[in-house]
């Protein structure tokens, strides 16, 4: 069973809004902090943001900050991303990611989702 998986990715233009979703099969998702990475073509991986498990405490890459939000649903092992005002250069793989303990945010994550295409046309 493939422990995190993503939906919700999708064509869209430029200024509009999408929602990224992320289910966790995973025994205890309430212990877990879980984030979002993204990759566009021919570049590096990148953070875009983390939410921990208790407190709900959020970090946010500066290039997103202002425009995403990412939220989580304990009693749904669901962790989102909204996306508003989305720019060309938001176009990537979005990926969960999620981790047990450890301090916040996590220098390393140990559950990798596949990852979701989100692309936004100009």
């Amino acid at each position: 069973q493939v422990p995190l998986v993503e939906s919700g990715g999708g064509l869209v233009q430029a200024g509009t809004s999408l929602r990224l979703s992320c289910v966790a099969s995973v025994r205890i998702f309430s212990q877990y902090t879980m984030g979002w990475f993204r990759q566009a073509p021919g570049k590096e991986r990148e953070f875009v943001a983390v939410i921990s498990w208790d407190l709900g405490r959020t970090k946010y890459s500066d290039s997103v900050k202002g425009r995403f939000t990412v939220s989580r649903d304990n009693d749904k092992n669901t962790v989102y991303l909204q996306m508003n005002s989305l720019k060309p250069e938001d176009t990537a793989v979005y990926s969960c990611v999620g981790n047990s303990g450890g301090p916040f945010p996590p220098s390393i994550y140990d559950l990798w989702g596949q990852g979701t295409q989100v692309t936004v046309s100009s």
